[in-house]
């Protein structure tokens, strides 16, 4: 299969997960409607006066709007999401309607993002565990720099490439049997969802469709967006969580390796 192939199998995947989505579309009005931003510390931290300069603020990946809105809510003041999910979409658009947003939704794979976004983004925004469904990082940086206005920003907020290598039932770090070589360049394969993500929804998991994925070290990442002509401007790792990751393992030996990480980028 081809990057095209697999990504159209991750649409699959990804609108059965929906239905978790489509439960939780009322809270999540309600708590942006209040206000709210899903946002985490490192994140209001990097995106601090967002409303002083950003006019647009492209979401990557979008899923269900949340964070796609808690941006707009934290100063943005056009919103725009791209997910691959048709249900994703709905969902997203759903929310924003209700709350008379200024966003618009595009539903598309993100390597096929709309032109007539070009040059428009004050901000792209991704991450959360987006970049290990895109597999085929260089052309992805591509639709970044593309999307940027000259001086703009890119920032990402993504679950740390070594957070991968763990056993996420495991009491303490233990390399998992499975995913857990760092430099690992496999395409995995899989069926179902993690308990403290989204669960089975109630059906075996061998009725679940295929989803792919493979983790991007912080070099890959940084050297497709430097290839792509952006700047690097801050780079930081965090011990923060923005998941239930690891369910067993004490908050005090969690802290104690990056689970996440910040990298802010600028368009020339």
């Amino acid at each position: 299969m081809n990057v095209n192939e697999l990504h159209e199998a991750n649409r699959a995947a990804w609108n059965e997960a929906a239905e978790h989505y489509e439960k939780q579309v009322e809270r999540d009005i309600a708590f942006l409607r209040g206000g709210g931003k899903n946002l985490l510390p490192p994140e209001l931290e990097f995106l601090k006066d967002l409303g002083s300069w950003c006019g647009r603020a492209i979401h990557l990946q979008c899923a269900g709007g949340r964070d796609t809105l808690s941006l707009w809510n934290h100063g943005a003041r056009e919103v725009v999401g791209v997910d691959i999910s048709e249900r994703m979409i709905a969902c997203a658009r759903r929310k924003s309607e209700a709350l008379a947003a200024p966003a618009s939704w595009h539903c598309c794979d993100v390597l096929r993002t709309p032109h007539e976004l070009d040059r428009t983004a004050d901000l792209v925004y991704t991450g959360r565990g987006a970049l290990c469904w895109i597999l085929d990082i260089d052309a992805w940086a591509a639709v970044v720099a593309r999307l940027l206005k000259p001086g703009a920003k890119l920032y990402i907020f993504e679950g740390h490439p070594l957070s991968w290598v763990w056993d996420e039932n495991a009491e303490t770090f233990k390399l998992h049997p499975r995913y857990g070589d760092y430099f690992s360049a496999e395409i995995q394969v899989d069926q179902g969802w993690s308990p403290q993500h989204i669960g089975n929804m109630g059906r075996p998991v061998e009725e679940h469709a295929r989803k792919y994925e493979r983790q991007w070290t912080i070099a890959h990442v940084l050297n497709a967006l430097t290839g792509a002509g952006l700047l690097l401007v801050r780079l930081e790792e965090h011990p923060d969580l923005y998941w239930n990751s690891l369910p067993n393992m004490a908050p005090e030996m969690i802290r104690r390796l990056p689970q996440t990480y910040s990298l802010l980028m600028r368009q020339t």
